[in-house]
This record gives structure tokens, C-alpha cells and sequence, in this order.
């Protein structure tokens, strides 16, 4: 018996391409689902710390997301803003690959970003 991953089963890896994004809800809290320049899959926070705009609709280049509002990158590592006017982080969750599937689990924030009305 094989152990259930963590977190909510969001989508298939092959149904986001790289340098792609993916919005989801997961319990009405907006999630970005991106697979960064390297194939990697990560999961943070959709809202831009500094407006409230979709990160998913930004631009991803190298481990970084754009966020298209006013242009603050943020780091899909780490949640840090690379590039103003953003200075709060956005939050980064954990990804658990099974297979083609992934899961995200929205209550294990790896950065220790603050998660808002979640």
C-alpha cells in the first residue's frame, strides 16, 4: 500500500508547459501551478504582494514569475521579490509529484510567507 501524497491532487505535469502558469482554487484560495525554464513545478500564492493581480497571467522566465500590474518578479523558489515595487513575499507551497500528478499543499508554506484570508 503506497502512502497517499500531501496536499490537493491540482493537475496533471503535462498539462502545463514550460514557462507556463496554471491558476487554481484550492478551498477558494487562488494558487499559481508554474513550471519554470528548467521543467521544474512549482505552487505560490497567485495575488502580487503589492496589487492585486494574477501572478499566473505574468511572464516566467528562468525561476522567476512576472507579474504583468507593474512588473515586480518574484522567485518561484523562494517567494522573494526580485524586482520592485513588490517587497513582501509571496507564499511558496509544497509540490508533491505521484507520477503525472501533482499536489500542492497549501497548509505547508515553505518560506514562511504570510498566507492571506486562507
Amino acid at each position: 500500500m503506497s502512502d497517499q501524497p500531501q496536499g490537493e491532487l491540482v493537475c496533471n505535469a503535462n498539462e502545463i508547459q514550460v514557462k507556463q502558469a496554471l491558476r487554481i482554487l484550492i478551498d477558494d484560495y487562488p494558487v499559481a501551478i508554474v513550471k519554470d525554464s528548467m521543467g521544474e513545478i512549482h505552487a505560490i500564492g497567485d495575488t502580487c504582494s503589492h496589487a492585486d493581480i494574477s501572478l499566473a497571467e505574468g511572464e516566467i522566465e528562468g525561476c522567476a514569475i512576472e507579474c504583468w500590474g507593474h512588473g515586480s518578479q518574484f522567485d518561484l523558489r523562494t517567494g522573494q521579490p526580485l524586482q520592485l515595487p513588490a517587497y513582501d513575499p509571496v507564499p511558496v507551497f509544497a509540490v508533491t509529484l505521484d507520477g503525472d500528478d501533482v499536489y500542492v499543499d497549501v497548509t505547508n508554506v515553505v518560506n514562511g510567507a504570510s498566507v492571506q484570508n486562507y
